[in-house]
Formats: C-alpha cells, structure tokens, sequence
C-alpha cells in the first residue's frame, strides 16, 4: 500500500528533503565510526605486537575480538532500541566509542588493550544494527533506499579516514612506534583520535528527532505528529499515525518470542534477513580487505605500498557506493543485488584461477606470466560490484524489510549472523590459505557469490517505494 492509497499525502518539497538528509547524515555519523574504529587498528598492529612482545595468534585475536563484541551488541541493541528509544541508544554507542578509545590508546598490556576493544566492538554492533534502522523509519518511502544507503557510504568514509589518520600520525612522528605528543606513542594517538568523531556522534544524537515508530508506541503521538509533518512531509498525520499503529499489531513492546515462527522455529522474513546478512560475509569482502597484503605482494607491490593500494581500494568504495544511493530507488534492490552477485561472481573467479596458478606457499606466493593482472583485476572488480551493490544495499534491505512491530529486534539478530560470519570469514581464511591454498578461499567465495544471486531471485521480495507499514504480512508469508 502506498502513502497515496492509504490517504497518507506526502508534500516531499525540497525544504524537507534537505532536513531529511540532513537528519540522515547525522545519523549516519554512526557508520562512520564504524568504519573508523574497524579499520583504526591497521596502523597499529605492527607496533602493539612490538610493544606487548605478542605472538602472531595473541595479536590476531586481539583483533579479531572486536568482531565478536560487535555480534553482541547486535544482539542487544533492537532490545534497547525499544525500550529506550532511537535517540538514547545512538549516544549510548556514543559514549562506548569514546571510552573504547581513551582505554585503548592508554592500554597497558594485551588483555587491557583486548578489553577495550571488546567495549568499542559493542559500540560497533549498537552503531550497525540503530543507524540503518533508525534512518529506514525517519526517511519517506521515496527516498528510503538512497538514504539508508548513506551509512553504507559513512562505513567506507570512516574506513578512508582512519587509514588517513594513520598514516599522517605514522608520518609525522617518524613511524607508528615512535614517540608523538604528550609522551605517547604514534599508534596510540592512532586509537585515541576515534574521541573526536564519537563526541561530535554524541552531540548529533541529541539535536536529531525521535523515529515516530518509538514514539507512536511510547504514546507521544503529538510529538511523532511534529516528525513525521517536519522531516517527511506528512500532511495527514493522523491518518499516517493510525496507520503505523496498526501494523504493530498489538501496542506491547516485542520480545524475542515474538520472532518464532513456522519456518524452523522462526518467522520466514527472519530466514530471508538472516541469509541476506550471512550472504554479504561469505563472499568474502571483509577477508580480501583485512589480507590484501597477500594479493598485492603476489602482484610485483612491495610491502612499503601496501597503504597505497588500500587507500586506492578504499576510495573505490567510497566512490561505487554512490553508484548504489543513485540507482537503489530507481531500479530497486533486488535487480542491484543481482547485478552485484553477477559481477562478484567473475571477479572472484577471476582470482580463484589466478591463484590456482600460484607458485610457492603462504606469504611467499607468486603468480606468474598474466596471471598476476588477472587477479588484481578480478579482485578490483569483486570489490567495484561489492561496493556497488551488496555492500550498502544488504543495509538498506534489512532497515526496511521486517514489520513495524519487530524491526529492531529482527534487525538487530540478522546484524548478529552478520558480524558472526565476519568473525568466521577472518579466522578462517588465514589457515584455509596457508593448508589448502588461496585459491581454495577464493573458490569458496566464489560459490557463495552464485548462491547470493539464487537467493536473491528465488526468496527476496522487492521493498522499493513501499511503506514500511506494509510489512505487517511478510512475517507469515515470505
């Protein structure tokens, strides 16, 4: 049903567009940090294992840590969502960001350090699960895909940030080791700079209007009025309150019981989110980003150009995720998401036959003749068609697709399954690699891109240019 057959007129001028933007970019500050603090610890690593004399699996699970901090704030930040509100949550994480990186710049061993990272991997998984959801009820059903696909851009924004970050502190103190302001060392003021973006996350928080779904529950319907008049251009507020009501289906707050259903104990659109967000891990993007040493090396790079090629990789998908705000509204989320599985499909193959063709083991690996282009630009095109598609639109999808009543608890258990697989993609394909070849991953990754574009044409429903009221029938029937 649409807001023009549900009575509901929608003024959309210009003067609300560019508060709703404004509102979602602000929001979107929590991508950012998520980006940020997710990628800040490259700088660092060389120098924290240095400093704290750790082994080479001491410190990838002290990265790794994060990961499954950010599976467990996924889990409990729809919960909170409903209970606190939007708004509350938002400088929640905030707040976490901001402690995670004072503790961690001043860490004095590796459990301290593990410790705090696991804090800023709740802040993580909070910031994942609220932003996308938070920006699918504030903004009007025209313009949901484009904008839900900000954070996606804030993510890669926030990514390019802190390699820039970086490399300028590494730069300026003569190495990441070396000693820089105040007595400490350049990677720790690598951590400690994440203060900054999470206070001015905090501050945007605050000033930023209450989702009118929160608030409809809460019972204020006079304020979700004012919202949903000022930011979406609702004329018929009233009509549009009854509306969003209705599709609560009782006015109770939800419970994880809500969720269960007939499809293996669960409701069916759960299985589709569930999938969805598994899916956009086991292609692989998060392995190819955190171990591209490995390919660029293989290619002729040497190590020293290492923060080159990621910040070419990361400013393709700064730039390609705005191939996906552009296009998600107008040729819908379900034909992006094909293209992008078509896409990743070659480029991963493209790569899995390069390194089929790999000569020596573990790091010391070499492809020869073509085959070392071959693979950088099958890797390149994964990472283009990724950035493009499956990237922001799998948020834009999962802030959209389940039903009023349990959105934030649904959300925030697909985010879980998503930061999971994250977790199990990175631990896995270190050892994969060296046992069984790179090609082996590669293949993996491959087959899972094929299984993406089945899924998404057999099981994934179109959401484009719906109200997220109507969802209410999709818990039964997808």
């Amino acid at each position: 049903m649409s807001e023009n057959d549900a009575g509901v007129q929608a003024e959309q001028s210009p003067k609300h567009m560019a508060r709703v933007i404004g509102i979602t970019v602000a929001a979107a500050v929590g991508g950012l940090l998520f980006g940020f603090d997710t990628a800040v610890i490259n700088g660092a690593v060389d120098s924290i294992q240095a400093d704290f004399g750790l082994s080479a699996s001491v410190l990838g699970f002290t990265v790794a840590i994060t990961l499954l901090g950010c599976a467990a704030g996924a889990w409990f930040a729809g919960g909170l969502a409903d209970r606190w509100g939007r708004k509350k949550v938002m400088v929640a994480a905030a707040l976490l960001f901001a402690v995670n990186s004072v503790g961690s710049a001043y860490a004095f061993s590796e459990w301290d350090l593990m410790a705090w990272r696991l804090v800023g991997g709740l802040a993580i998984g909070i910031a994942s699960v609220i932003v996308p959801g938070y920006i699918a009820e504030i903004a009007p059903s025209k313009w949901r895909g484009g904008l839900a696909s900000v954070q996606q851009l804030a993510i890669t924004v926030g990514i390019f940030a802190a390699l820039l970050s970086d490399a300028s502190l590494a730069s300026a103190a003569g190495g990441a080791g070396e000693e820089f302001w105040w007595g400490l060392s350049a990677w720790r003021w690598m951590l400690l700079v994440g203060v900054v973006p999470a206070v001015v996350y905090g501050v945007l928080a605050l000033i930023i209007p209450e989702s009118p779904q929160f608030l409809i529950r809460a019972g204020r319907d006079d304020e979700a009025a004012r919202v949903l008049s000022r930011v979406a251009g609702v004329r018929d507020t009233a009509g549009k309150i009854t509306s969003i009501r209705e599709s609560f289906q009782r006015e109770d707050r939800a419970s994880y019981r809500d969720l269960r259903g007939p499809a293996l104990g669960l409701q069916p659109i759960l299985w589709v989110g569930i999938t969805i967000a598994a899916l956009q891990q086991l292609v692989g993007i998060n392995a190819i980003f955190y171990y591209s040493t490995t390919l660029w090396k293989s290619v002729g790079f040497s190590e020293s150009d290492s923060f080159t090629t990621s910040v070419i990789t990361s400013v393709i998908n700064v730039a390609m995720t705005f191939v996906a705000i552009f296009f998600v509204d107008r040729i819908g989320r379900r034909k992006l998401l094909l293209i992008g599985s078509v896409g990743m499909a070659i480029g991963l193959l493209a790569a899995t036959l390069a390194f089929f063709q790999a000569e020596g083991t573990g790091e010391d690996i070499a492809l020869p003749g073509a085959w070392g282009p071959i693979a950088l630009v099958g890797a390149n095109l994964f990472v283009i068609f990724f950035a493009a598609t499956w990237g922001p639109v799998m948020w834009v999808t999962l802030g959209e697709m389940f039903p009023n009543r349990i959105r934030s608890i649904a959300l925030g258990v697909a985010t879980m399954v998503n930061w999971v697989f994250n977790f199990i993609v990175t631990l896995t394909f270190p050892w994969v690699s060296e046992n069984l070849g790179l090609w082996t991953m590669y293949a993996a990754f491959t087959v899972f891109a094929v299984l993406s574009f089945v899924f998404v044409r057999t099981r994934l429903p179109e959401f484009a240019g719906k109200d997220l009221e109507d969802n209410a029938e999709l818990a039964s029937t997808s």
